[in-house]
């Protein structure tokens, strides 16, 4: 007998039919002799649903009251959930995240888990119980109810995985894995058979929507297996794990991709230690989130730097920094909208040097502009006209062999 932990997204518990369809899968583990514990979100769009009703009322709700109302969503699909295996003759039971023992820091809208009393749920599972869990929740130490933030439904599954020791965390989804890119993009993109832990968090901190990162931290952390499959069609999905055991010949493992990108270039700051840290201690404090950077000393020994944000975020960063011009004496701020970014990951670039320049080589072939460049280790990421975005993913993914080969449909 093994511990099993599945997490089940909005889109599939979206209505009654398939909250159904979930419960069959639950069972099916159960009768391999498996004990079962189920985390969900809320069913469709119900938090949309939530956040406009509360936007009927007013247009500053209180983070507090606002973690009151969402966390609603969940308690109506773990109590239909429960209701539906019941009605199948299995014994179940409902919790939410506090009373799960899920225990977050005292914050509100997107609240890290601290520990996790794993108790409650212990109990049940020893009484062969099936515990079904409300994703994205849990509780401060004040006993204010939080939630997590985006994708804190997978987070809840892999801590509870962890801290239960569980053998398995399967996150189920609309897609029936991780592919080397966005499928709805590129036809010849193929599903992965595995993917490490590291290759997963670069993908999903670089645009890919299949796994959260703060969930991929998780489980690299505490070492939780996760398999990432589809709910709706009975085939293996990709394992996520420290060291991929297929496919190890591919350098490049993925593209991921992210449009609505924006850059900004400031001109003639003074060259100060200070500077840079003024500048982006005070975009930090609007909550801006700043990836790419680049800087240079001109030849009159002042700074220029030019760095990528989300476009949602310019009018906000162009605000700052005029406040801040008298402070760090820039001569001129430019910015430049309708960019996307483009990334390659894979750990087999470490061992192999040259992939950078022919991602580079292969881009300028296809006359695509670079405009900014970011490497780490196992990835290269690239700023390029959006109009050239998926022209972009397209070529790399042919150009490093990523087309479609064997797909994976074992049955299970």
């Amino acid at each position: 007998m093994g511990l099993i932990v599945q997490k089940f997204g909005g889109t599939s518990v979206g209505s009654t039919e398939r909250i159904q369809h979930v419960a069959n899968r639950v069972i099916q583990e159960v009768e391999q002799g498996n004990q079962v514990v189920v985390v969900v979100s809320a069913m469709g769009k119900t938090t949309d649903e939530l956040v406009r009703l509360a936007g009927e009322i007013t247009s500053k709700p209180s983070k507090r009251e606002m973690d009151m109302l969402l966390t609603t969503g969940e308690q109506v699909t773990i109590s239909l959930l429960t209701m539906a295996l019941q009605e199948k003759g299995y014994d179940a039971t409902s919790y939410t995240g506090w009373q799960a023992g899920i225990c977050t820091e005292a914050q509100h809208g997107n609240a890290r888990i601290t520990k996790i009393n794993e108790q409650a749920i212990a109990g049940r599972l020893k009484e062969n119980h099936i515990v079904v869990v409300a994703g994205f929740q849990g509780m401060s130490e004040d006993n204010s109810i939080t939630t997590l933030g985006r994708g804190g439904s997978d987070t809840t599954a892999v801590a509870l995985a962890a801290a239960l020791k569980a053998d398995k965390c399967d996150i189920y989804t609309d897609v029936t894995g991780v592919f080397t890119t966005d499928p709805r993009y590129v036809q010849g993109a193929r599903k992965l058979q595995s993917i490490s832990y590291d290759e997963m968090l670069e993908l999903a901190n670089l645009g890919a929507g299949v796994l959260h990162p703060r969930a991929v931290e998780f489980a690299k952390n505490y070492q939780v297996p996760l398999e990432v499959r589809s709910s709706l069609v009975l085939e293996r999905g990709t394992i996520v794990e420290e060291e991929v055991s297929m496919e190890q010949n591919l350098v490049v493992r993925g593209i991921a991709f992210e449009d609505n990108i924006s850059r900004v270039t400031i001109e003639g700051l003074n060259n100060e230690l200070q500077t840079l840290s003024t500048i982006f201690t005070a975009l930090a404090k609007e909550h801006v989130n700043v990836d790419i950077i680049i800087q240079n000393v001109t030849s009159d020994n002042r700074l220029s730097i030019s760095f990528s944000i989300k476009t949602e975020d310019t009018d906000a960063t162009l605000s700052v920094l005029a406040q801040l011009k008298e402070v760090v004496g820039h001569k001129k701020v430019e910015h430049e909208r309708g960019l996307a970014k483009v990334s390659i990951v894979g750990s087999g670039m470490i061992s192999n040097p040259g992939v950078a320049a022919d991602m580079f080589e292969v881009l300028a072939v296809e006359e695509i502009e670079v405009k900014m460049v970011s490497t780490s280790e196992i990835k290269v990421s690239t700023v390029v006209p959006h109009k050239d975005m998926v022209k972009a993913v397209e070529t790399l993914h042919t150009a490093f062999e990523l087309e479609e080969q064997d797909i994976y449909q074992v049955q299970k």
